[in-house]
């Protein structure tokens, strides 16, 4: 063969051999998409979830899985559900339990109830509602969960699940006793349910759904994010909003912190009395006065709380009284309970126990008195504390004294019980109610799922410092680069979930769709004041010189909203910059 010929046929293969390459590299993008699986450290972008239609409701009454009852099944009409001022369209309502058993311990009867809701025209997604406080009562399952949410889960196509968690009562923690409820409590009931309700929505459409979410605050924060370590291989998406995923740690500092409040306080039934709202006012216009101004705008919110917990000093900048408290200062006694108090609980050698809390004006809503002064000696966290987080539970007889539970709880001995186990109760409270390894999110980072967190700034119960803290170590866990599967937004003013001085309407659901789905990144996401007139709800503590629907950015934390020029009422008068005081000192 010539010299001409030898190199037109190695030309020839050569041509063949490129030809093949798009295709082999297309087969191979196909099948790791398929098997959510990224190569080389990748993440993969996972496809949209395609639309589908009910085949038939009343027929789920007889849905056969393991363990599992059906007792309702039937369809709901148009316009029978509302939110926002919207009908939700027709869709079939599911109910059912769960693992019905006798407690060979209290000799209750427990089960893990449930309700689905099924829209007839189908996203192609499904959405796990995890819900607040204990648990305890199946919550319609709408999927709603931020502050005036103007459209909801079922509103956007979703098949929607709510549970009990595994017990009844929404207010009875003596479910604590038993073992296993509080495992189903913790964890087990979020991954018993998640496989039964994909195989129920399999039934309804005929396919198992495209994409899964999870989503929910408080307590329902703390399960997305305990399902992003436990479960990260059953959803796509994790939307975790004031995630107590510290809830025993929290709980306990809730009593540790009553005790500081009365030491001041004038009537130690009523510790709102240690810091009532005219003194609560006091020292949020000295927070104002020192961080306002901080992001350029002084407009009533303190977006660059990083740099605020730098610059105020609340010994320097609250006004001490020269003589009694007369509601325009505070005493030094106060000042140095407030001190404490947002220092975080500490044992008596000095040792940290839960987080610092952010100094931020939203302390003036009456939910964040209702946490700090409240909750801390009622039958909330004592009880909690007592019963479910604590091995071996307390004596149900202190239920009668709540208040006394409290102010004589010693964090140094009692406080440790949270971490203990025994042959009954074989996962301590820090084992079942806390993500695994929070800061190791491997197989969602893999897979191509996505988390968006957000917590408000002024959170009475659950520190945004420790979600900040948690994000911190997160992001140095994976090189810097946490952002491109995880984000955190902390939003100035708002309290406990919503409400507040703030703007605590935003779509969370949506913007993670549009990450998890088509890859858009939340860069920032647009909230709004829920002022007189909003469709979803009236947020009392919007103040009255705001305009009502005054809009900020959300940023990605360690972002700040930062005010540029135009409107000071709206979002687009503000970018999203790097703080200018760097990481904060509780952080």
């Amino acid at each position: 063969m010539n010299k001409k010929k030898h190199f037109s046929l190695l030309l020839t293969v050569i041509l063949v051999i490129m030809s093949l390459i798009p295709s082999v590299a297309m087969a191979n993008n196909e099948s790791a998409l398929k098997s959510n699986k990224g190569a080389n450290g990748s993440i993969p972008q996972l496809s949209p979830a395609q639309p589908g239609e009910l085949i038939d409701c009343e027929r789920l009454v007889s849905f056969d899985f393991p363990s599992t009852v059906i007792t309702k099944a039937e369809l709901v009409p148009k316009g029978a559900e509302s939110n926002a001022g919207q009908p939700i369209e027709e869709h079939c309502l599911v109910q059912g339990k769960m693992n019905e058993r006798v407690s060979s311990v209290d000799g209750q009867t427990y089960a893990i109830g449930f309700e689905m809701r099924l829209p007839v025209d189908w996203a192609g997604r499904f959405l796990y509602q995890a819900n607040g406080g204990l648990d305890g009562s199946v919550v319609r399952a709408l999927g709603s969960f931020t502050g005036g949410q103007l459209e909801n889960g079922l509103q956007m196509g979703f098949a929607v699940l709510s549970s009990d968690a595994g017990h009844t009562g929404s207010q009875n923690p003596l479910f604590g006793l038993d073992p296993q409820a509080r495992l189903d409590y913790g964890y087990q009931a979020v991954g018993t349910l998640t496989p039964m309700a994909k195989s129920l929505i399999e039934e309804a459409y005929g396919r198992e759904p495209d994409r899964s979410y999870i989503a929910g605050t408080s307590n329902g924060g703390r399960h997305a994010m305990v399902a992003a370590s436990r479960y990260a291989d059953e959803y796509d998406g994790f939307l975790a909003g004031a995630p107590g995923f510290n809830l025993p740690k929290s709980a306990v500092a809730q009593l540790w912190g009553a005790q500081q409040w009365a030491k001041v306080a004038t009537d130690i039934n009523d510790l709102e009395t240690a810091l009532p709202p005219d003194e609560r006012q006091v020292l949020a216009q000295a927070i104002l006065d020192r961080c306002d101004g901080l992001d350029r705008l002084v407009d009533g919110m303190v977006q660059d709380i990083e740099r605020c917990q730098k610059v105020f000093d609340v010994e320097r900048d609250v006004p001490t009284c020269e003589l009694e408290r007369d509601g325009t200062c505070l005493t030094e006694e106060q000042i140095q309970v407030v001190k404490d108090v947002f220092a975080g609980a500490r044992t008596s050698d000095g040792e940290e126990f839960y987080s610092a809390f952010s100094f931020d004006p939203g302390l003036v809503s009456d939910g964040w008195a209702s946490w700090k002064f409240r909750s801390s000696i009622s039958n909330r966290d004592p009880v909690a504390v007592g019963y479910i987080f604590s091995t071996p539970p307390e004596d149900p007889s202190m239920m009668e004294d709540t208040l006394g539970f409290a102010l004589n709880f010693d964090l140094d001995t009692q406080g440790q019980t949270i971490y203990e186990s025994n042959e009954r109760y074989t996962e301590s409270a820090m084992e079942f109610m806390t993500p695994p390894n929070p800061t190791n999110l491997d197989t969602m980072r893999n897979s191509g799922a996505k988390m968006i967190v957000y917590h408000g700034a002024s959170d009475g119960v659950f520190s945004s410092a420790d979600t900040a803290r948690w994000y911190n170590e997160l992001n140095a866990n994976y090189r810097n680069k946490a952002d491109e599967f995880a984000r955190f937004f902390e939003i100035p003013g708002m309290g406990h979930s919503r409400g507040g001085p703030a703007t605590d309407q935003f779509d969370g659901l949506g913007s993670l769709i549009d990450w998890v789905e088509y890859g858009k990144a939340p860069d920032r996401i647009t909230a709004t004041a829920r002022g007189e007139g909003n469709p979803g709800g009236v947020n009392p503590d919007v103040p009255s010189d705001w305009a009502s629907d005054r809009s900020r950015p959300l940023c990605p934390y360690p972002l700040v909203a930062r005010y540029t020029k135009g409107d000071p009422e709206v979002a687009s008068s503000f970018e999203c910059k790097p703080s200018s005081g760097g990481p904060g000192l509780n952080r």
